[in-house]
Formats: structure tokens, C-alpha cells, sequence
């Protein structure tokens, strides 16, 4: 299967070095705005690669079944609609879009023309939450009734994406730029269905955030249908190391990040059990699982099956609550997921 990239910043590097690595995937062109040498970008990747700098030139060649979308968020929905109709299959970086509607239109595009779509909510092939799910669908926790699933992730100068991320244009908000991982890992965990999110938003007042234009801390209770309770904190203003922090209460158990107890096990009450799992522990792209997930992507594709934990569809669903979270914070009220998707 061979893949064309779209954008050539630094997460296209990550997604390059994880397709490459899965048998039978091969990265052979790349789109940029800026002119790119086929020499530099072959030998740097180790596959025969073809830069261009016309999109449509790239998704007119018949050999290239699928498109990797890494160019800014802003540019999402049009490079995505114009690969859709050029019948490529689809990985699109987070965040999906940087608007519900935009969202919706990649979505209805995807679903009308037949093609596959995997969207990069990597972490949930992480051993963290595959562990954590694990832990869940045995029953060891019983019914989940809250739980908090928090990104504590410093984006500064010092950080790839920031002089990009800062602004509104193509960062967007707290969430939309880093922390609907968080977010989109609380709504694995606990599964149902959204009934009304309320969103509160903070600032740091260090001079190295001052650059942002939207409000970098950012904290949302989900009250779900069926009357359970969720929170997810997104905190990219923080000066501490990077922590995906993890807090499950289940009627027969808790778990805190790798660690749990589970009266179903007999495990003592007075302490901690723990699990077998790497943390998630760097916002670094080139450390996140990406050819687990690209690797189940293809599988996918083979079998004309839905892309697994990371579909289209499961990752707009996300989003629904990610942009319900970000127009309470702008409105100062709760915000029902019937707003969001027009009912």
C-alpha cells in the first residue's frame, strides 16, 4: 500500500518513520507548500519518495490508495474533502477540524464516497490504555460511575508545535491543540452517551504563555445520560513534567494510573495493586504508538472492516464533546450535545 503524505512538519516525520515500518506500506510522495528535495527526503526515510508542491498533481497519481493528513489543523478539511474525492483512503492528525461543521463535512464526505478513515487518537493504542480497557471490560472495577482522565503537558517555545500552536488560527483552544486525548481517553473509558458538558477556563501569568491567544487550562465535567459524572482537565500552560493522569471509580474497585484495586480480586484494600503498562510519559510525537494504530488502520482496510478504537466515526464523536466543551467555556453556561449536533 502506498501513501502520500500531506504537510511536511514535524509530526509528518513521526507518521513517515510508523508507515514505513509496517510491512508492505510505503511513503512515496509528500505534499508541502515548501519546495522539498526527492534526494534529501529519500535517504532521510529510507523509501523513494516524491515531493510536491501541487496537491492535486499528488492525488492524481492512481498508486497512492491512502493520504496522510499532517498539514495545520486550519487545512484539515479541504486537503481532507479533496483526498476523499480523489478516492484515497484517510489518516487524519488531531485535531479532526477546528470547527463542528467542518467536522461534520470531512465525516459525510468519508461516508458518501466509501472510504476508510483513521483519525489520530493514538493514544488509545498506548499500553497505558490498552491495559486500562483491559482492566474495565474484565469487570474489575464493576460499573463506572466517574472518572478523570487529565493532560498535564507544558507547551512552550521549547516545543515543535508552539509557534503555530499559539494562535486561534490553527491551535484553537486548549483542547482542540493537545488536550482531547484526554478527553477522548476519559469517553473510552466510561463509554454512553453525552448529555451536557460545563467547562471552566484559566490562565497562566508566566510571560512564556503570554503568546496565546485562547485560554490554555481548561477543566470539563461531562455529565453523561445515564447520570454518571467525568472530568477531563487540558493544561498546556503547566511547567512540570508530561503526566496523563488517570482516576477510575467503579463499583467493585478504582484504578489510578497503573494502579488499581478490585474487591473481584480480593486485592488489599489498604494498598495499591499494580499494573503492567508503560505510562504514557512525552507529548513527543516520535513516542506515541502511531504504527499500532497505522498497522490496525491497514488491517482494516484489507478486510473492509470500520477501523478500530480510532475511526471516523468514534473520533467525531469526541470531537461533538470537545467543541460542546470549548462553546461553554466562550458562553459561560453548560452545553447539551443536542446544541452541538443541531437537535
Amino acid at each position: 500500500m502506498k501513501v502520500g503524505i500531506i504537510g511536511y512538519g514535524w509530526v509528518a516525520g513521526a507518521h513517515i518513520e510508523a508507515l514505513n515500518a509496517i510491512d508492505g506500506v510505503e511513503v512515496v510522495a509528500v505534499f508541502s507548500s515548501r519546495r522539498q528535495d526527492d534526494g534529501e527526503l529519500s535517504a532521510k526515510h529510507g523509501s523513494a519518495i516524491t515531493s510536491y508542491t501541487d496537491l492535486d498533481a499528488m492525488l492524481a497519481d492512481d498508486d497512492i490508495g491512502t493520504v496522510s493528513i499532517c498539514s495545520y489543523p486550519s487545512m484539515h478539511k479541504d486537503h481532507a474533502l479533496a483526498a476523499v474525492a480523489a478516492g484515497k483512503h484517510l489518516i487524519i492528525e488531531k485535531p479532526l477540524a477546528l470547527s463542528i461543521e467542518d467536522s461534520a463535512l470531512i465525516r459525510d464526505a468519508v461516508r458518501a464516497a466509501g472510504v476508510h478513515c483513521c483519525v489520530c487518537f493514538e493514544c488509545r493504542y498506548s499500553s497505558q490504555f490498552l491495559a486500562t480497557k483491559a482492566v474495565i471490560d474484565q469487570g474489575l472495577l464493576g460499573e463506572v460511575h466517574y472518572g478523570e482522565v487529565d493532560y498535564y503537558h507544558g507547551i512552550g517555545p521549547w516545543y515543535g508545535q508552539f509557534r503555530w500552536n499559539t494562535g486561534r488560527e490553527n491551535g484553537g483552544s486548549s483542547l482542540l491543540s493537545a488536550g482531547c486525548h484526554a478527553l477522548d481517553a476519559l469517553l473510552l473509558c466510561m463509554g454512553g452517551e453525552v448529555e451536557e458538558v460545563s467547562s471552566y477556563a484559566t490562565v497562566s501569568k508566566n510571560e512564556v504563555f503570554a503568546a496565546y491567544e485562547y485560554p490554555t487550562t481548561t477543566t470539563s465535567i461531562i455529565k453523561f445520560a445515564d447520570g454518571r459524572v467525568g472530568k477531563a482537565a487540558s493544561c498546556i500552560d503547566c511547567l512540570q513534567p508530561y503526566y496523563f493522569h488517570t482516576h477510575l471509580v467503579g463499583s467493585e474497585g478504582s484504578l489510578l494510573d497503573d494502579k488499581f484495586h478490585s474487591q473481584k480480586l480480593s486485592t488489599n484494600k489498604d494498598s495499591w495493586s499494580g499494573l503492567s503498562m508503560k505510562m504514557l510519559d512525552s507529548g513527543d510525537v516520535s513516542d506515541h504508538p502511531y504504527q499500532t494504530q497505522f498497522d490496525a488502520f491497514f488491517t482494516s482496510i484489507e478486510k473492509g472492516e470500520q477501523m478500530p478504537l480510532t475511526s471516523l466515526e468514534e473520533a467525531y464523536q469526541s470531537f461533538e464533546v470537545v467543541f460542546a466543551a470549548d462553546r461553554s467555556v466562550e458562553e459561560g453556561r453548560p452545553v447539551k450535545l443536542s446544541e452541538i449536533r443541531g437537535g
